[in-house]
């Protein structure tokens, strides 16, 4: 017997995690806790919380100009400001969560919110007192316009939802990764695993959700289709919640001092449980001012890189706005003619996208990735800053394709006189719009993925969790210039004649917006190119030395 107690005493050791406790704050056992049981269950949930999402913000654009009677221009705008803000919060989220308040915590707080804006969401269309009456959309100047109290109950809800993705996305897919011990061989794999399956997952909930609920929302009532996230993101908090007591929760610290304070020990999932106050911290050394000079210049690095990304994140605002309006023009009949019933929502084309994703993913990965290695010798194929080169070149010719398509659909009203006909469907298959959503898909996988993985591999240490939030706000700043310009554009063109906007599409200059955007996204792909050529990596870890620079 005494014997076996050094071997149990060294198997018990060895199945300690540490650094982590339970839901009680009690040491827990590796297989008791976290790794896939625990992950899956956060999975399931993210697959939830993204079919929540965009059953909103994939047909938002048409709520609004159909049920609360605004002009495109009105619609995009809004929708592109709700949309900045949805991936701008995020970074005060991660800041919130690793500093002060958690990642558990701030999940399910920001999962209630998310709730509570889905439900306000869905009274606003099911209530007659929350909404205008039924208005169509070529009569927006005839529509009685809602009222006050009805526009703030609406947009009070929706940026509830934003809120909530602020609070929600950076913590939930850190936390998951948190399941995992990255100093234990096997579930180091498994964390690298975890991010891959996470993303499929992300990927199959979003296209699920573009593909059923606007058949919903225009088919049945816009109160139904919106019930659907509300369902879905309170299935996401009870599986959420379901997993508390497999959960491992890291045992950092809370409060911005002490994070400067303790410097250097601090390394990404590496934190040292310590349990120091704020008054027993000691002062900043001088070498402790040094690291925080050097952490300053490397980011000072890459706000050039990210400025020169904007514009394509004006490219990724168009996808659920205005793409949306150019489908809504044109003849959904997917099966021809012969089956007239069924219809495709524009909003549902969206879904190419994650279908494009899901399906090229595992090609880079598998087939891509070694030929290039075998060429460049680098562990990953190709550089970072040459995987989001060659997304933005995708985000360039699918704005190309989209103001050529759009020129043709101009044509084709224009041969057959029906301009003056807002309502009108153009004989001209929705189809011509997969183009440049496969484009589009392209771009995403190239230079969103590739800058996820550029921000977070090229942070300081401390700020990995936030390096991945920097990288959404890409989207939300673009989101945002993406309103301005279409509210200039509005305007300037609308001075001088008819808006290149108007909501009458058939009447309006789509194909001119687009190629603009073209344009402006060209320009940013050379300042990109200019900047990326000066551009020096971070050392590995490791001691791996620096990565070559981008040719």
């Amino acid at each position: 017997m005494d014997t076996d107690r050094p071997t149990t005493a060294l198997l018990e050791k060895e199945d300690t995690v540490y650094g982590v406790v339970d839901y009680r704050g009690r040491p827990l056992s590796r297989r008791k806790a976290g790794g896939w049981r625990s992950a899956f269950l956060i999975m399931v949930g993210e697959t939830a919380e993204r079919f929540a999402y965009y059953g909103i913000a994939s047909n938002l654009i048409n709520y609004l100009t159909g049920t609360f009677g605004q002009s495109v221009a009105e619609a995009a705008i809004s929708v592109d400001i709700w949309s900045g803000c949805v991936t701008v919060f995020p970074l005060l989220g991660a800041l919130l969560g690793d500093s002060f308040f958690g990642r558990y915590p701030m999940v399910v707080a920001a999962s209630f919110v998310y709730f509570l804006g889905t439900a306000m969401l869905t009274l606003s269309a099911i209530l007659p007192s929350l909404h205008p009456s039924q208005c169509q959309e070529q009569e927006v100047e005839n529509c009685s316009p809602p009222t006050r109290f009805q526009t703030m109950f609406l947009f009070t809800s929706l940026y509830m939802v934003a809120i909530a993705q602020g609070g929600h996305k950076p913590c939930v897919q850190a936390f998951g990764a948190d399941q995992f011990d990255a100093r234990h061989p096997m579930e180091s794999r498994s964390k690298s695993s975890f991010f891959n399956w996470l993303n499929f997952a992300l990927c199959f909930g979003s296209a699920s959700s573009v593909i059923i609920v606007p058949v919903i929302q225009d088919n049945k009532s816009w109160g139904l289709g919106f019930s659907l996230p509300c369902i879905s993101i309170a299935i996401a908090l009870a599986l959420f919640l379901l997993g508390t007591p497999t959960y491992r929760f890291t045992k950092n610290e809370t409060g911005v001092d002490v994070l400067i304070r303790q410097g250097p020990v601090i390394s990404g999932d590496e934190r040292l449980p310590l349990q120091i106050s704020s008054e027993e911290a000691p002062p900043l050394r001088k070498s402790d001012w040094s690291v925080l000079i050097t952490e300053a210049k490397e980011l000072s690095q890459l706000i050039p890189i990210w400025g020169s990304c904007i514009f394509h994140g004006v490219v990724v605002a168009q996808t659920s706005s205005l793409f949306t309006k150019q489908g809504g023009t044109m003849d959904s009949r997917v099966l021809g003619p012969r089956f007239q019933e069924f219809q495709l929502p524009a909003a549902a084309l969206q879904s190419t996208t994650s279908l494009v994703l899901l399906l090229l993913v595992p090609l880079y990965d598998r087939a891509f990735v070694p030929a290039a290695r075998f060429f460049t010798k680098l562990p990953s194929g190709i550089t970072m800053l040459q995987r989001i080169g060659v997304g933005l070149i995708f985000s360039v010719a699918s704005m190309a394709t989209a103001a050529a398509v759009e020129s043709r659909r101009l044509a084709l009203v224009r041969e057959l006189g029906i301009a003056d006909e807002a309502g009108a469907t153009v004989p001209m298959s929705i189809w011509w719009l997969l183009p440049q959503y496969l484009l589009y898909g392209a771009a995403s996988l190239f230079a969103y993925i590739g800058s996820l993985e550029f921000f977070y591999d090229q942070m300081p240490d401390r700020l990995k969790s936030v390096g991945i939030a920097f990288c959404l706000t890409i989207y939300g700043v673009g989101s945002f210039v993406s309103g301005i310009l279409v509210s200039a554009v509005d305007k300037a063109s609308s001075a001088r004649g008819r808006s290149w906007l108007d909501s009458n599409l058939n009447r309006a200059h789509l194909d001119y917006f687009y190629a603009l955007i073209a344009a402006l996204s060209s320009v940013g792909f050379g300042l990109f190119l200019s900047f990326a050529k000066s551009y020096v990596y971070r050392n590995k870890p490791d001691g791996e030395g620096p990565i070559e620079l981008v040719s």
